[in-house]
């Protein structure tokens, strides 16, 4: 049974809704939808997150107001637990980028094979510039800086995509295990989120934190009940769930910065805005990744 910390609040519980939701472009539908998984514990290689205790889950109300109930987790994250907190889309599946077996552990308890792609939840755009080689800034020579446009969209329901720095390690782009050879640098989904707990998360933390959704069975159906992520997650190895009520399921926006211009492989929550453009032919392995693990 997982344990819960309890705290002295004022905060109550929302009234109970679907565990799951789906979501398409301009439509919202909400489905219950059931799912099974083998309560068996996942084993990782060392050096690992030495578990003391039970799946923790801790009630915090979404506003921040009571963020220092916070403070457990924080620890957590930074021994590498991987756990679940919620985001200004949907609830994501997070652990420390630097921590190589916690990022295992994630890829294992989501089920994401070493090849795909993961995204990262920044603090701010200095991340962004540390960990990518950054937004185009333009050249003087017809390419558009959009940097300044991005600006005012962050932060926000997007996830841009960048070309990864050697800052960011390359287990985080996928492509690579501690027992696979890595190949070649390739691109990464970065955020920057306008929630109030993900914020003060990642403020206390030295580096970002590696984000994928948390997804239900169906193609576009998403979790939108924290404690039914634990009750499912938690017997395949989660340690903890950041329990900010149950949310609307709007996924982000992506955003591909990696070509001639920006193109829109996903619309979400955010507005498509008059600097992106949209592709409906667009099937490329890159965006059936993402899209299949993006927050």
């Amino acid at each position: 049974m997982a344990m819960r910390l309890s705290f002295p609040t004022t905060h109550r519980r929302i009234p109970t809704l679907p565990s799951f939701a789906s979501f398409t472009p301009r439509r919202r539908n909400v489905a219950m939808a059931s799912a099974k998984r083998s309560p068996k514990r996942l084993k990782y290689s060392t050096p690992r997150f030495s578990k003391e205790g039970e799946f923790v889950s801790i009630e915090v109300d979404p506003s921040g107001a009571d963020s220092w109930k916070l403070e457990p987790v924080i620890e957590l994250l930074k021994q590498g637990a991987v756990g679940v907190i919620p985001t200004d889309t949907v609830y994501a599946i997070v652990c420390d980028c630097k921590n190589h077996s916690a990022v295992e552990r994630l890829r294992r308890i989501k089920k994401i094979e070493s090849s795909k792609p993961l995204s990262i939840l920044c603090r701010s755009l200095r991340d962004i510039d540390t960990y990518t080689m950054g937004f185009p800034r333009g050249d003087g020579h017809g390419h558009a800086n959009v940097f300044r446009a991005v600006k005012q969209c962050l932060p926000g329901p997007y996830t841009f995509i960048l070309t990864a720095s050697k800052e960011l390690p390359k287990q985080c782009v996928g492509y690579g295990t501690t027992s696979v050879k890595y190949a070649s640098r390739k691109n990464v989904g970065v955020r920057i989120s306008d929630d109030a707990l993900c914020q003060a998360i990642l403020l206390a933390l030295d580096a970002p934190l590696i984000c994928t959704s948390v997804k239900g069975a169906k193609e576009n159906e998403w979790m939108i009940d924290p404690t039914a992520i634990g009750d499912i997650y938690g017997p395949e190895g989660l340690d903890f769930v950041v329990d900010g009520g149950v949310r609307v399921a709007e996924p982000s926006t992506i955003v591909d910065m990696t070509g001639p211009y920006p193109k829109v492989i996903r619309e979400g929550k955010g507005p498509i805005l008059p600097w992106m453009v949209v592709e409906d032919d667009d099937d490329s392995l890159l965006r059936q990744d993402l899209i299949a693990s993006g927050t």
